[in-house]
């Protein structure tokens, strides 16, 4: 089977065996899918090892549930959408296990209001349509260059920076944003 490079997410055809059964498939995209998860997982989850284990988890739930994925293309928003699930789960249960508010810092308390952020501009994302979900993931979450996101996904460069900007639109009319608010 292919390698997966560390910088882009792993090939559809990949996705599409491992979907099938194919078990070193599975193992490739695993290993290949990793480095975006727990990259993803430590920006949105509380600690260090919550993140961790929340990439642990979305692991587990892709070697367990690969062959539930309807598209190949998808795998990115699905994995992004298991990781979000499983930080925010981490942190509902982390203030049922702490009722005294107190305990918390100030600090620990703008972490928290930091991550609600993240996860509502997550879930403006997640609610993009796809080709432009796409585009936004692979250029601003995974800071891939323009180039390369663009023949990654078969387009033209003026193609994608077109995607690109109504992505960014979309985003910043959802979040109410000024126009140029979200990105310099």
């Amino acid at each position: 089977m292919a390698e997966c490079t560390r910088s882009a997410w792993p090939e559809q055809h990949l996705v599409a065996a491992a979907r099938d059964g194919d078990e070193s498939a599975i193992a490739a995209l695993v290993s290949g899918s990793y480095p975006h998860v727990q990259r993803f997982a430590h920006s949105l989850c509380a600690t260090s090892q919550d993140a961790e284990d929340a990439a642990q988890e979305a692991m587990l739930v892709l070697f367990r549930k690969i062959g539930t994925l309807r598209a190949a293309g998808a795998l990115a928003s699905w994995m992004f959408r298991i990781v979000r699930n499983e930080c925010l789960r981490r942190i509902r249960t982390a203030a049922h296990r702490e009722p005294d508010a107190q305990i918390a810092a100030a600090s620990a308390e703008d972490d928290a209001l930091a991550r609600l952020d993240i996860e509502r501009v997550a879930g403006v994302i997640a609610a993009l349509p796809t080709d432009q979900r796409r585009v936004l993931i692979m250029r601003d979450v995974q800071g891939l260059p323009g180039s390369m996101v663009a023949r990654t996904l078969g387009l033209s460069t003026a193609a994608m920076k077109s995607r690109l900007h109504r992505a960014r639109g979309a985003v910043r009319a959802e979040l109410g944003m000024p126009e140029r608010g979200l990105r310099p």
